[in-house]
């Protein structure tokens, strides 16, 4: 946000952000799109250059502002209202770069979009049968929270109550397999639950948008009644993947093939031009299969801690103010414990059983993403089982291992009852073997 003194030199020039202006300081000009100033020095004013590049001059006396083109309006983003139909597809959107477009005054990207938009910029999603559209919130998904999940839950209770045959959840791929996680442990389903997402923009010639639309909207028309991940299957748009969501993650930062089942096969693969749906994995919950169960309560206070070299014992000891830690340890399961005793290292093993003494359960989980935790088989691991910690044989993701514990304790803090209910396969969050050949990046 620009500071008063900057906006009342806008004012009395009679410019705004989107405009062109040249700006002139120390004889030099340059000219541009003004742009909006999102964090920094707020008497700098940024400049979009005809490169694409921002630029920030300091907003000092001797600087000179003309106002070249005014900008056009930008368009209000407004919901197309709808008579709400039985025995349709819902759309619940919760924003992110699935839900954004450029805005062209300034060339940023805003989750500006809502659910009727989206079917305005994919018209062949009507092409599928009638769908029911509807916004619960416009959020980039870093900003998702818990209680995010608890609304995703309770609107989705809602749209199968009213006769939705499946439901289609847009959403911000950061987070997507959080959220994917925390909906398979909160519902249980009928019908598909199929989150989906976008690695680019919809304004964005190389877009994935619309294959991926188009696959969430078959996998929620198929027989799977899981909760679960439909995204690009490789770069190419021809194929996607609906993945089980708990055993999904985001392995790139910006491949439209960046989700993966991790040690699973998908569910099934759509093809995009015949909207055929394959299923890969047989062992999958079937439409109608069992009645609508949800159950949102979670405690949200847990940490998911990352170990490595130089982790301090007074780190873990400030955990205490959680009611549950979930580790991503090195390898097999391991973090520092100086089984060697060598004075250059700081073991936090005491530190460990202080929390779970203190009534907080930890749990184990492999950073390593792929692969199964075994804590006998180095002396670290066996003391960390040996002291109670959670995990040992278990393959789940350092990520569905956090959500989890949220679920179960928001149910119970009682030691026993929470190993018992952590160990148990639930929605396929964990495996019963390991495949020896693994699905990497080609």
């Amino acid at each position: 946000m620009y500071s008063e003194q900057v906006y009342s030199l806008f004012k009395k020039i009679g410019v705004a952000e989107g405009d062109t202006v040249r700006i002139t300081r120390a004889g030099e000009a340059n000219e541009g799109i003004l742009m909006p100033q999102p964090q920094g020095d707020p008497n700098s004013i940024v400049l979009k250059l005809a490169s694409g590049y921002n630029i920030g001059i300091s907003c000092t006396p001797e600087v000179k502002v003309e106002l070249i083109k005014k900008g056009a309006k930008s368009e209000k983003p407004h919901e197309e209202h709808q008579k709400h139909e039985k025995g349709a597809l819902s759309m619940l959107s919760c924003g992110g770069t699935i839900a954004s477009k450029v805005e062209h005054l300034t060339g940023a990207v805003y989750g500006t979009m809502n659910t009727s938009e989206i079917l305005a910029v994919v018209p062949e999603l009507k092409e599928l049968g009638p769908i029911n559209v509807r916004s619960l919130f416009t959020i980039l998904s870093e900003d998702i929270s818990p209680d995010h999940w608890k609304i995703m839950a309770r609107e989705i209770e809602k749209e199968i109550k009213a006769g939705a045959t499946g439901i289609v959840l847009p959403h911000g791929t950061d987070t997507m397999s959080y959220s994917a996680a925390a909906l398979s442990f909160m519902v249980r389903p009928p019908v598909p639950v199929v989150l989906v997402g976008t690695q680019r923009s919809s304004d964005r010639g190389s877009s994935d948008n619309v294959v991926n639309l188009i696959c969430a909207a078959t996998a929620a028309k198929s027989d799977i009644a899981e909760v679960g991940v439909c995204m690009h299957a490789s770069a190419s748009d021809d194929l996607c993947h609906f993945h089980r969501g708990t055993r999904v993650r985001k392995m790139h930062t910006s491949r439209r093939d960046a989700f993966r089942s991790i040690d699973v096969k998908p569910l099934a693969s759509i093809t995009y031009k015949t909207r055929k749906v394959q299923p890969l994995d047989t062992n999958y919950t079937k439409r109608g299969s069992q009645p609508l169960v949800v159950d949102d309560k979670i405690n949200p206070n847990v940490a998911l801690i990352y170990a490595h070299p130089g982790i301090k014992p007074s780190l873990i000891s400030k955990l205490s103010d959680y009611d549950g830690v979930v580790f991503a340890g090195t390898g097999l399961g391991q973090v520092p414990t100086n089984v060697m005793n060598n004075k250059l290292v700081l073991s936090i093993l005491p530190e460990v059983k202080a929390l779970m003494a203190s009534g907080i359960p930890v749990v184990m989980s492999p950073q390593t993403i792929y692969g199964r935790l075994n804590m006998h088989v180095y002396s670290g691991g066996r003391l960390l089982n040996e002291a109670g910690v959670i995990g040992d044989g278990c393959d789940w993701l350092p990520e569905v291992a956090l959500v989890k514990l949220m679920w179960v304790l928001g149910h119970t803090k009682k030691m026993d009852e929470v190993r018992k209910l952590m160990l148990e396969n639930m929605v396929g969050e964990l495996t019963e073997r390991s495949p020896l050949e693994i699905d990497y990046f080609e």
